[in-house]
């Protein structure tokens, strides 16, 4: 497996894991009683807490791309040498 081909999959379970994690402990504002008043969302979150969900998001991402790349390193899942192999 090569750099690009390694940052590609990284970021794709890095977006996967993300929308994974993003509701998570998620209080919306009618859950918690708040009036939004005209024109606000009462589904929006109070406090989304993106900051800690991103770095969640990397740790968790990182150790799935961890066993990712021992999968294919041990052969597992063989990788095909170029595209023409297809």
């Amino acid at each position: 497996m090569g750099v690009t081909t390694a940052i590609a999959i990284y970021l794709i379970i890095w977006w996967v894991v993300l929308f994974t994690i993003l509701p998570l402990g998620v209080i919306s504002h009618a859950e918690a009683g708040i009036d939004k008043g005209d024109g606000g969302d009462p589904g929006a979150p109070v406090d989304p807490k993106l900051k800690k969900k991103f770095f969640t998001t990397t740790w968790v991402s990182a150790l799935v791309f961890a066993v990712v790349y021992l999968v294919i390193r041990l052969g597992l899942v063989p990788m095909p040498s170029s595209a023409a192999n297809f």
